[in-house]
């Protein structure tokens, strides 16, 4: 019986490298702008984390900030691009998680108020919200975007002193930074916050009329993408995985692939790094 049983052994022996092999790495990102640009954007990526890191990698699209949430806590990815507060979320419900990278960009990163050229507003550079956003109609982007609404609306509370709800006459969420600027260029609404990225990614595609819409005030600074990891990928691809995922990301220099984000380049992140969204998503009642 025992000798019956050694091939059989020395199968399992013989395939089980190749099985840990076949694992794939699935990652995803929150759709901060139009929806039908999100595989053409992250598909150069996954080849290149494939190539790297000689896993199978597949991205998949999400259809809103909170399925990347819930995608990545139910481990149906193990990998994601997140905003600062998506980022903050998904780390409080996984415990173990980690922030591994960020854009040069985003230490620094800003939202742009911008209004329809019906209202009269025009920009202002002072460090405070403008005065002239009261009373008017007003989109964020998605409710849980930390450019588009998490960052702009504590900057509006604390400049303005009143709640949106009490500031504004009437406010919406579009979804997501692409359709927040076309809602206020069309003039359905008359002003908006998006981030200073999608703005510049949508003024280059020829998206955007300056005759129509401008930008207003620009926010302070704040953290904000950032590459999250599940804290248990090192038990599902082999010891060492998250810093060898983690230099990948570092490494990649290829213009085209930057221009997915857009980002200049990577730098390494950690869960600190974001102390500043986690502490005001609390202030505003978005977290316990």
């Amino acid at each position: 019986m025992f000798q019956r049983l050694l091939p059989a052994l020395a199968l399992v022996t013989l395939f089980t490298p190749s099985l840990a092999a076949a694992q794939t790495l699935v990652f995803t990102a929150i759709p901060d702008e139009d929806e039908t640009r999100l595989q053409q954007r992250f598909q150069a990526v996954a080849d290149y984390l494939a190539e790297t890191l000689e896993v199978e990698v597949r991205f998949i699209p999400v259809t809103s900030y909170a399925a990347s949430v819930t995608a990545f806590r139910n481990n149906q990815v193990q990998l994601a691009w997140f905003g600062g507060f998506t980022g903050v979320q998904a780390r409080q419900l996984v415990p173990g998680s980690r922030a591994i990278a960020q854009g040069v960009e985003d230490p620094e990163y800003k939202s742009y108020v911008i209004a329809n050229q019906s209202t009269g507003l025009s920009p202002d550079d002072g460090d405070t919200a403008p005065e002239g956003l009261r009373d008017l109609t007003f989109s964020f982007g998605s409710q849980s975007s930390t450019s588009g609404r998490l960052m702009p609306e504590y900057f509006l509370r604390e400049h303005l002193g009143a709640s949106p709800d009490e500031l504004f006459t009437r406010v919406g969420f579009s979804g997501n930074h692409s359709r927040t600027i076309s809602v206020v260029q069309s003039g359905a609404y008359q002003a908006g916050v998006v981030s200073y990225k999608a703005w510049e990614n949508e003024l280059e595609a020829g998206n955007i009329d300056l005759d129509r819409v401008q930008v207003i005030w620009e926010t302070p600074p704040y953290p904000d993408y950032q590459w999250t990891v599940r804290g248990d990928v090192d038990e599902r691809f082999g010891e060492g995985f998250t810093e060898r995922l983690q230099q990948a990301l570092l490494d990649m220099d290829d213009p085209d692939l930057l221009a997915s984000f857009p980002r200049a380049g990577f730098i390494p992140a950690v869960n600190d790094d974001y102390r500043e969204i986690l502490e005001v998503a609390q202030s505003l009642g978005l977290l316990d």
